[in-house]
């Protein structure tokens, strides 16, 4: 199975179509989306063509291949536009790797849950990063919209028991082993 994860669209539909045309380039399996998918939240700007409804088209029309955790920025009345759920978190296996998917702002690499898998992906800083905490590999796509400090717009690719970081053109950055 190839994974395709990124986070934090905040509402962009210049974006969201980033995506949509990546992930369908990737040739990826499934798309987990880390949260704050439509809200831009009160300390962000306005993301490059914000159209909240115009992202939730988007991601209806891929529905069925969405795993979505709800962010910070995400309510309640996010789910009366979407076509999908949302979960708090979610644990999936991908070709024999246990990966963990949260928003990032209740676990992360200083707040680790109690079981993170082999890999634990979240959102949220808007900071792309991949890290080794203890056995588990530690990545952040950063946000695909509203990149902080120097930060690419970006998502990962999880396959054949590697992650791989993406800039937003589909160039890599950087690439690692989850398991030996």
């Amino acid at each position: 199975m190839k994974l395709f994860i990124a986070s934090d669209i905040h509402g962009s539909k210049y974006y969201a179509e980033k995506l949509k045309e990546r992930f369908i380039q990737e040739g990826a399996d499934m798309m987990a989306l880390l949260g704050d998918i439509y809200y831009h939240g009160p300390r962000n700007p306005l993301p490059k063509d914000y159209a909240p409804m115009e992202v939730a088209k988007i991601l209806n029309g891929m529905k069925d291949k969405l795993i979505v955790v709800k962010g910070n920025c995400d309510s309640e009345v996010d789910q009366m536009i979407s076509e999908f759920s949302f979960t708090e978190s979610a644990k999936i296996l991908v070709d024999n790797v246990v990966v963990t998917l949260t928003h990032g702002h209740k676990f992360n690499k200083d707040i680790m849950p109690e079981f993170p898998g082999d890999v634990l992906a979240y959102g949220h800083f808007h900071v792309n990063f991949m890290e080794r905490v203890g056995n588990t590999l530690v990545v952040n796509p950063g946000s695909v919209s509203l990149p902080k400090e120097n930060a690419v717009h970006g998502y990962i690719i999880i396959e054949n028991n590697f992650v791989s970081q993406f800039d937003i053109e589909g160039n890599l950055i950087e690439k690692q082993k989850i398991k030996e």
